[in-house]
């Protein structure tokens, strides 16, 4: 059996997951890699047949995503060549993780695509939804990947195919510790706004891992370092709490960790903010910036000792077992979720 795996290059959380997907696709059969797009900071341990452009997000420096860089770092034309060129039609099975080469080459090829991804949760009926309505960006999460069959991860399995995330082996196997320091991951803001920020907080050791800075430094109680996985992973496991953007695989993670945690979902991304009404309806607090008047929060915050309980089992290989078994004779792009809309 041969087998597509497309993987969305933008930020760190599908290559997280991947690691741990790909060796139960493994199992079914041959397995190709796709990575499309770019604002990722780790590598995959197997080979990657195919690296796209894609279509990326790009990060800004004061909370949000830039949708000016987004455009202009943006090729159509490139775009267009990659879905028309992209061999889907060779594959028995073809899954993407919010990967749209992939799925538009399906789509335009009437080849069944099946999604597992984070987005594929967020839009569902009966889930929590922000204070705000923002068409464009559902717009944009329902036909950024078009998909013929769906099936989600989420903070909690809020409905019949939404499963709880999928936590890495390098997660699940460190030891959990309190070492007193707080630990940082807002790839959003850049380093100057962060220390002037963390700064305010004279009482607390921050640990920050930043986009933006290819060193480490230390500046007060702020240590600022470069993005490494195994590091930040280290970095949670032995922290009293982590403060992060509303992504998705970060907060799941800190979560199972036992580590208390606050959120702050970037501007221009709809899905941070559907990832924190979520995660408030958990009773994690979220903040909408790094503004001096979420301070009293952040203090209320810091002399909490309280986590969140959660339960993430490890359903991995038993997920990709089903969707194998359940779409490896689907054949045509018969989409069950109205597109456009």
């Amino acid at each position: 059996m041969r087998i597509l795996y497309a993987i969305q290059g933008t930020g760190n959380g599908h290559l997280s997951r991947a690691v741990d997907v790909v060796p139960c696709l493994q199992k079914h059969g041959d397995v190709d890699i796709l990575v499309s797009g770019s604002q990722a900071d780790l590598t995959l341990p197997f080979p990657v047949k195919y690296k796209l452009s894609g279509l990326s997000f790009i990060f800004g420096k004061s909370g949000g995503v830039s949708l000016w860089r987004t455009l202009a770092r943006t090729n159509i034309g490139k775009l267009i060549k990659s879905i028309k060129n992209l061999p889907v039609e060779q594959y028995d099975l073809v899954i993407t993780d919010f990967e749209p080469v992939s799925a538009w080459a399906c789509y335009f090829k009437n080849k069944a695509c099946i999604a597992l991804s984070h987005q594929s949760a967020v839009l569902g009926p009966g889930l929590p939804q922000p204070d705000h309505t923002d068409m464009m960006g559902r717009l944009i999460l329902k036909n950024y990947a078009p998909s013929s069959s769906q099936y989600g991860f989420h903070f909690s399995a809020f409905r019949e195919n939404i499963f709880t995330p999928v936590i890495r082996r390098g997660v699940r196997e460190q030891k959990i510790t309190d070492a007193g320091h707080y630990t940082v991951y807002l790839p959003s803001y850049d380093d100057k706004r962060l220390i002037n920020f963390l700064s305010e907080f004279t009482d607390v050791t921050w640990d920050v891992f930043s986009k933006h800075n290819a060193k480490t430094s230390t500046v007060k109680n702020i240590t600022i370092q470069p993005i490494d996985g195994e590091k930040f992973t280290a970095s949670m496991a032995s922290s009293s709490g982590v403060l992060c953007g509303a992504g998705f695989e970060t907060p799941a993670e800190a979560l199972f960790l036992g580590k208390k945690l606050m959120v702050i979902p970037m501007k221009n991304q709809y899905e941070q903010h559907l990832n924190a009404a979520a995660l408030r309806a958990m009773k994690v607090p979220v903040i909408k910036s790094l503004k001096p008047k979420y301070n009293p929060l952040i203090s209320q915050w810091l002399n909490n000792k309280q986590s969140i309980p959660v339960n993430y089992p490890d359903r991995t290989q038993e997920i990709i077992d089903m969707i194998v078994e359940k779409h490896r004779a689907d054949t045509t792009f018969e989409s069950n979720e109205a597109m456009f809309i």
